[in-house]
């Protein structure tokens, strides 16, 4: 066995579970670990300009990807910044590494006021991570990264937090190199399945609802197949955008509240098919039968009573149902049409809220196919939950119930890395996008090709409105200062571009995604009407 440092045995045993890129940003307890990872030539490096978007970065590479996402940050301050991007990753069950340096072995806790010091650090992120752990050998270093990708890897995926303090890294040790491991994706058990297909093949006006798990395990093709071949319609989540095409013929689209015509058709359903989603806003009747699969066990159940719970891997249950159930011989013709006339009056204007309908239809048209669209906490962003048509999967992300403003520039940045060939788009509000436009300069060094749309009303627009309308018009710290987002974007070295219009939005983005490089589109619009 070699002789190595922990910063080499943790690059090593990094390159071995297959990372090929870190997010991340220099600093004194991480020195070795960046040596170490300096050493590892097919391992990409990118810094940014805060630690807020390293975890957001790691994020989006995550969710674009399919693969597993990590970050690097110096203890104290640094992991603090990057709890926004981790509560964000573990709200949307994204699976991404965060590896914290800590201060030296001999003063962990002990108060004594070291640079970066927290005490009991790991309890910050207890909450918003899946498993955590201390490092406090080189020797141990590989076998806590093999842990770490086994959590990762298996069971519901979520952040882990990996903290190693400096002397750990910067002592050498006989270290033992390990192999990855993963073990096969759980299937459902037998009697279950055999209950629920039965089940299936018994109702009268069967729906799916499909969550963001039915993504995360590569369920969507099987999916599509077993709602095509039993006649059921699909409603999605708005994380499980993309698990159907909003082109088929039974995607029913997102509900987008109470008021939504879809709550009928949900309503008039005797059996619901609930997979990789915690059912939190399907809101069935109680007297409704709900069939949920889920990998979280603690999900199965948890927001409806009537449930025949499945606790299995999204795609490897459909495949068990796949083969339990036999073609739907003939098809509810009134209901068929009842489908039609559904999507048919989606997207007709005079069931769409302007402007936003018209900035989503823009949008719609100038990204490609199988372009990422990145939506921060905005109104357009809310907005296009619903109404964006969304036709494949990993290609429509939000920051999930945490709903953090800023988090969609870097988290787009962070897909671009891992899907550099194909176009990456993130609409923000002024307010939000100046939480993490620092990150135009990482674009640049980069050169990570990302189309920022920065909708500019000057204020936070949802809670100025809510304050005028529920307030007697009184209003306190909703109204925002701007600076001109065009020169700042061209100050970084960023191709900069004001539009006016929805088709001038339009045109500037598609030039923009034809270029690939980074690029920023100001857009002047005035108050917004409520979408919810």
């Amino acid at each position: 066995m070699p002789m190595m440092t922990g910063g080499e045995a943790l690059a090593r045993s990094l390159h071995r579970e297959g990372i090929r890129t870190i997010f991340g940003l220099p600093g004194v307890q991480i020195y070795h670990a960046l040596d170490g990872i300096a050493k590892e030539p097919e391992i990409r490096f990118i810094t940014t300009r805060h630690e807020q978007a390293t975890t957001y970065m790691a994020d989006g590479y995550a969710r674009a990807s399919g693969r597993i996402g990590s970050s690097l940050v110096v203890p104290g301050p640094g992991l603090l910044n990057a709890t926004a991007g981790i509560g964000t990753a573990f709200s949307a069950s994204s699976p991404i590494l965060v590896i914290s340096g800590q201060i030296e072995t001999g003063r962990i806790n002990q108060d004594v006021g070291v640079l970066h010091e927290v005490h009991d650090q790991l309890e910050v992120v207890r909450n918003i991570s899946k498993w955590r752990a201390q490092v406090l050998n080189t020797a141990d270093i590989p076998k806590a990264i093999r842990r770490a990708f086994l959590e990762l890897r298996t069971g519901r995926p979520r952040p882990v937090v990996i903290e190693i303090p400096s002397d750990v890294l910067s002592a050498e040790s006989v270290v033992e190199l390990l192999e990855p491991g993963t073990p096969p994706p759980p299937s459902g058990d037998s009697g279950l399945m055999e209950e629920a297909a039965q089940a299936l093949m018994s109702a009268r006006k069967p729906l799916i609802w499909a969550g963001s798990g039915v993504i995360s395990a590569g369920g969507s093709d099987a999916m599509v197949k077993l709602a095509e071949l039993l006649a059921v319609p699909v409603i999605t989540t708005g994380e499980g955008k993309g698990a159907i095409s909003d082109d088929h013929y039974l995607s029913l689209g997102v509900a987008r509240g109470p008021t939504d015509p879809l709550r009928e058709l949900v309503h008039d359903s005797d059996l619901i098919l609930a997979i990789g989603t915690r059912f939190a806003t399907a809101m069935p009747h109680k007297t409704q039968q709900v069939i949920q699969i889920d990998i979280d066990s603690e999900e199965v159940g948890r927001n409806h009573e009537r449930t025949l719970g499945i606790t299995a891997d999204a795609r490897v249950a459909i495949e068990q149902l796949l083969s339990l159930v036999s073609p739907q011989q003939t098809k509810d013709s009134d209901r068929m049409r009842a489908f039609e006339s559904f999507r048919a009056n989606r997207h007709t204007p005079s069931t769409l809220l302007e402007p936003q309908g018209s900035f989503v239809r823009e949008l719609r048209s100038a990204i490609p196919s199988d372009g990422i669209l990145v939506t921060d906490m905005t109104q357009v962003g809310y907005y296009s939950r619903t109404y964006y048509k969304t036709y494949e999967p990993r290609t429509f992300m939000t920051s999930s119930y945490f709903g953090n403003l800023g988090y969609a520039y870097p988290t787009g940045l962070g897909a671009k890395v891992a899907c550099p060939d194909k176009a990456v788009v993130t609409i923000s509000g002024d307010g939000g996008f100046l939480f993490n436009s620092q990150e135009l300069a990482t674009a640049v060094a980069e050169d990570i090709g990302v189309v920022a749309v920065v909708f500019r009303d000057d204020a936070y627009g949802n809670v100025l409105r809510d304050q005028q309308n529920k307030f007697d018009g009184r209003e306190l710290g909703s109204r925002l200062h701007n600076p001109d987002f065009v020169k700042l974007a061209e100050s970084y070295g960023v191709r900069g571009t004001r539009v006016e219009s929805p088709s001038e939005l339009g045109v500037a983005l598609k030039n923009a995604i034809q270029l690939n490089r980074p690029a920023l589109i100001e857009v002047p619009v005035g108050p917004m009407p409520s979408g919810f």
